[in-house]
């Protein structure tokens, strides 16, 4: 019988390394497949034109993860295998069953799929995977790991035309694809000539957090579990709030979680550069609209959206001036609660970032354009990956930013900074008092979160440290 699928390529790979039993086992394994996958053309065969059409939707539905018609086909597969007595055969071992393993290999992400349905408990606490040519990785333990499945070229090709199924709009002869999975998986494609022969790439990302509160980042050792407290008094005062840090440093998350706990009864904007976070699901008794735009897109609606009626504005992913200067223009109206994500490791570093974007694209005065970033946002949280284990986020510091109107000065005060030596988060007693000029109106909220700054500071004391940043000419002056 011919064999398909990609035993070749797999035969050649770590199995071809180890004894004839288990290139015999996989052998017969991809025979059961061929078994079942010509049984369904037989059965496509003899069917009319009309029901042909609604099992191609069918197939198409179950190949990009819908649950309801992977079912179907999971639930038919067991049926023709227990039909046959084939059901208590081998299958491979990162498989929790045949059933799953056949439907993988028929309508599924081939040896992917125990990593994105998380049929593992090492699996399902990996937040990233990569398929470089026919190897595939994944973080475990924080770390990447190579995996014993093996994918074919032919399976690779066979397995992007089924994730580009979700996005019509993208062509297979793309050399870049960025694709979703009906359960939030983001997934990168690079091909064609932008990598080197047989070396195509897929980067796979997905999110290991369950449940979206403090506690889950207490029990994480991402922050301390004094910083709960403080993170909701901030939530009620209504600060503007940065999220940064490096790739994968847990900014998305921290963002959701504060969110999460943001008052329903506020109409708000969510912009974003793809449809990663869905908020809708998050927060769906919220009055939250969300918008997925870049670059030109985005500016064309930057003025609609400015005179829309939205108490605060979340941004995902900030990159370009049209982003910065959006969020800028809409915390220069006055509105609080705004939060954002932004891809850089230091805090000061990000008012002359967005200041020089902005200038660069629109032009404007540069020096202005930062004294604006200084007075319109409150804090940044500074976000990174262990560096021993990347699988853990920590809270590595959090700024508070100023502006003296008398002085024209910026300034940065680090109220909070993670020691990586004693593992553990030191407070600045000084942290919230410049705030209650800013929200008059948040006494109460201020006045608890000035309380918990000074408590979590007489416990592990951070000296007061106070940045006026070289950049701004109104910090050179005395």
């Amino acid at each position: 019988m011919e064999k398909t699928f990609h035993l070749e390529t797999y035969l050649q790979g770590r199995m071809a390394q180890t004894d004839g039993d288990d290139r015999d086992r996989m052998d017969r394994f991809f025979r059961i497949c061929e078994v079942v996958r010509r049984s369904f053309e037989q059965e496509w065969k003899e069917t009319d034109d009309l029901a042909k059409k609604r099992k191609l939707e069918r197939e198409k539905r179950a190949m990009m993860g819908y649950e309801e018609e992977m079912r179907f086909y999971k639930e038919k597969i067991r049926m023709l295998l227990s039909e046959q007595n084939l059901l208590e055969r081998w299958h491979p071992p990162w498989y929790p069953d045949l059933t799953e393993a056949v439907f993988a290999e028929l309508y599924g992400l081939a040896g992917l799929a125990p990593w994105a349905y998380d049929m593992t408990d090492a699996y399902r606490m990996s937040s990233s995977a990569k398929l470089i040519g026919d190897r595939l990785y994944c973080l475990i333990d924080g770390k990447p790991r190579l995996q014993p499945q093996r994918i074919s070229g032919r399976r690779r090709e066979q397995l992007k035309r089924t994730l580009l199924l979700a996005t019509p709009h993208e062509r297979l002869e793309y050399g870049f694809h960025e694709v979703y999975l009906r359960n939030g998986i983001r997934i990168t494609i690079y091909g064609g000539t932008r990598t080197k022969p047989d070396q195509e790439i897929m980067v796979f990302r997905k999110y290991v957090l369950e449940e979206l509160d403090f506690e889950s980042l207490v029990e994480r050792k991402t922050i301390p579990a004094g910083a709960v407290p403080l993170f909701l008094a901030m939530i009620g005062a209504g600060v503007n709030v940065l999220f940064a840090g490096q790739v994968r440093s847990g900014k998305t998350t921290f963002l959701q979680i504060w969110q999460r706990h943001e008052r329903t009864d506020l109409e708000g904007m969510a912009l974003a550069t793809d449809a990663e976070t869905p908020w809708h699901k998050i927060m769906p008794e919220a009055p939250l609209m969300q918008l997925v735009a870049d670059g030109k897109a985005l500016e064309e609606m930057t003025k609609s959206l400015l005179r829309g009626d939205n108490d605060y504005l979340l941004m995902e992913e900030m990159r370009d001036g049209t982003a910065f200067r959006m969020a800028l223009d809409m915390t220069s109206t006055g509105t609080s609660r705004c939060k954002a994500t932004i891809h850089e490791r230091n805090g000061v570093n990000i008012p002359y970032r967005m200041a020089s974007k902005i200038r660069e694209r629109y032009g404007g005065n540069e020096q202005q354009l930062i004294a604006q970033v200084f007075q319109n946002f409150d804090y940044v949280i500074e976000l990174c990956q262990d560096p021993v284990d990347k699988s853990k986020k920590i809270m590595k510091g959090m700024l508070e930013y100023g502006y003296d109107y008398k002085t024209n000065r910026v300034f940065c005060r680090r109220v909070c900074a993670y020691d990586f030596q004693e593992g553990i988060w030191r407070w600045n007693q000084e942290g919230g008092k410049e705030k209650l000029k800013k929200y008059p109106e948040e006494r109460a909220h201020l006045e608890k979160v000035q309380a918990l700054f000074k408590k979590l500071g007489e416990a592990d004391r951070l000296e007061d440290d106070v940045i006026y940043p070289a950049y701004y000419e109104g910090n050179r002056y005395e």
